[in-house]
């Protein structure tokens, strides 16, 4: 018998079809922005080259493809590729709980493999898979990232949150390989053997660009765990629960990991998407109140005595920076250079973060000028099943003593509470990112696609990398 978080995982991916029309309305909105955001990473070089085979010049026979680029590889490298152009630029969506996470990272995994063997079904004259196969495959892996970072805390112990997408993916790429309850068992304890990546490339004064690949690398070993399985490598059904040798002994401080509810399409349903600016999730609402203010200060500037920013628990942990910034992963990580920059220019872009942009004096000084303090309210409210917000509060004060109002948003656009505000802008932010990379045909042949539930799931899976190509 293995340990009951693994067979929960294996039931779910091997039983469960997703029926909701929210759940599956809501993947075809995160696929499509998460290309978007794939196709937007590409115009920045510390992203592209790290794509390709690993070997220039290989030639993989129905190999997956990555979207914006030439590129046809092996799943195991198409995956990491995908994956770590989806979350470079930290833009794709999120989820918020006691641990934090980006759902749709396992998308590397999903389409890495689904393309893949769309391909070789053609070739043999077989059927191939269809997009509905994806959606349904996004849904359960949010599903598995979600439900698992509700009440396991893997950051307090120092681990990296892309151990659950390495777990989600080997999951339900295992499934899409046509791997049984027995693979799955074997990938997903796999996953878990491997431990987890330390936080540290998310911390002073280590931070650096790992923090964007992470995701990729993870979504690589999930699909390399999933192959092995199902070409009949063993489980091992104790690597959770095994006594001073298992997960939860040697790296989750003797903790046993929870599943805080059952599994469902609950993550899918509730997933939060980055819409206005490409910033970690939890200074999202500090950005959108720094932008509020922005034209009341923006020609004080030179009076600002200080601007008091009030936040909530995680945030004070992850972004709350001061010191030297070093790098753009390390910029956009942090609350006060986020905020700093809303209220100096009133917007904030995939290049607000980059070397040339952050020499403006102006950003430092008044990062120097910020206080950031938590507000227990917003800590509590933030963790509350019902609410999930992440709030945020910014005031600015002047040295004639005069101040501008306290402005406070608890929801950000994304958060389901502003789901029907937020996907105009969603599908506006898809058109802009992809137009970065697509020719105007093509991106026009993809909006309409995307426009249409039922067209898109019936779409055979390579037809839509295909377009995608270049």
């Amino acid at each position: 018998m293995a340990d009951r978080v693994i067979e929960r995982i294996s039931e779910y991916v091997c039983t469960y079809e997703p029926q909701s029309p929210l759940a599956r309305e809501t993947a075809r909105y995160c696929l499509m922005d998460s290309i978007g955001c794939a196709l937007l990473a590409l115009r920045y070089p510390e992203c592209a080259k790290l794509l390709g085979p690993a070997v220039p010049g290989t030639v993989v026979p129905h190999g997956s493809r990555v979207p914006g680029t030439p590129y046809e590889l092996d799943p195991v490298k198409a995956a990491f590729d995908i994956g770590s152009a989806i979350r470079w630029l930290d833009y794709n969506d999120t989820w918020l709980a006691a641990e934090w996470g980006h759902p749709s990272d396992n998308l590397g995994a999903i389409l890495a493999v689904s393309d893949h063997l769309s391909r070789e079904r053609r070739a043999r004259g077989e059927e191939p898979l269809y997009v509905r196969d994806v959606l349904s495959a996004a849904i359960e892996a949010h599903e598995i990232q979600g439900v698992l970072a509700l009440e396991n805390a893997f950051n307090r112990v120092g681990l990296d949150h892309v151990l659950l997408v390495r777990v989600a993916s080997a999951a339900v790429a295992t499934r899409l390989l046509g791997g049984g309850r027995e693979e799955v068992e074997s990938a997903v304890s796999g996953a878990f053997i491997d431990g987890g990546p330390l936080r540290t490339y998310r911390h002073a004064p280590n931070v650096g660009s790992r923090k964007s690949w992470a995701a990729g690398d993870a979504t690589s070993r999930g699909v390399r765990l999933a192959m092995m399985a199902v070409s009949g490598e063993m489980g091992y059904p104790k690597a959770l629960s095994a006594e001073g040798w298992g997960f939860q002994d040697a790296l989750f401080g003797g903790k046993e990991i929870e599943l805080a509810r059952p599994f469902g399409s609950y993550v899918m349903e509730n997933v939060l998407f980055k819409i206005s600016f490409p910033a970690e999730f939890h200074a999202q609402t500090a950005a959108e109140a720094a932008l509020r203010l922005h034209p009341e200060v923006r020609d004080r500037l030179g009076e600002i005595e200080r601007v008091e920013i009030t936040t909530q628990e995680p945030a004070m942990r992850i972004i709350a920076k001061e010191g030297p910034l070093n790098n753009p992963a390390d910029r956009d990580h942090c609350i006060q250079y986020i905020t700093a920059v809303g209220l100096i220019f009133g917007e904030i872009t995939a290049d607000s973060y980059e070397d040339s942009f952050a020499k403006d004096p102006r950003i430092d000084e008044l990062r120097a000028k910020t206080t950031v303090a938590e507000d227990e309210r917003y800590s509590r409210d933030y963790l509350d099943p019902d609410k999930r917000s992440i709030a945020n509060a910014v005031q600015v004060f002047f040295r004639d003593g005069s101040s501008t109002e306290k402005v406070e948003v608890e929801y950000p656009i994304g958060h389901r509470r502003r789901r029907e505000e937020g996907i105009p802008l969603l599908e506006e932010k898809f058109r802009a990112n992809a137009a970065t990379r697509l020719p105007k045909k093509r991106l026009s042949a993809l909006e309409e696609l995307f426009s249409e539930q039922g067209r898109l799931e019936e779409t055979p899976v390579d037809e839509l990398m295909g377009l995608l190509a270049m």
